[in-house]
């Protein structure tokens, strides 16, 4: 799991890459936690080269869209793969995020 970040004023870009499982958890959690606490207007979570989201993942996408929402801020998910998003879609996660 790889993380490259944007940042401009109020928004952040997070560039994904790689898999988010049980494995990859704790050092996604390491990378979101300033994320969560910075107060960006706008994150946007490319998931371009995102390959695997386990259960584990969708918590940890469920906890940064809560921080972020308690901010009033907005989280939207981007580029992501037909597998992945059929995850969101049978989890019920698609309608608690906004996807580009």
């Amino acid at each position: 799991m790889e993380i490259n970040f944007e940042r401009t004023e109020n928004e952040i870009l997070a560039k994904l890459s790689g898999r988010l499982d049980t494995a990859t958890a704790v050092e996604f959690e390491k990378y979101i936690a300033p994320i969560a606490e910075g107060n960006p207007n706008r994150v946007i979570l490319d998931c371009t080269e995102f390959e695997y989201i386990s259960s584990t993942g969708l918590r940890l996408f469920l906890t940064l869209q809560k921080a972020i929402k308690a901010n009033s801020g907005q989280l939207t998910i981007r580029n992501l793969n037909v597998d992945i998003k059929t995850v969101f879609d049978m989890t019920g996660f698609t309608s608690l995020f906004s996807f580009e």
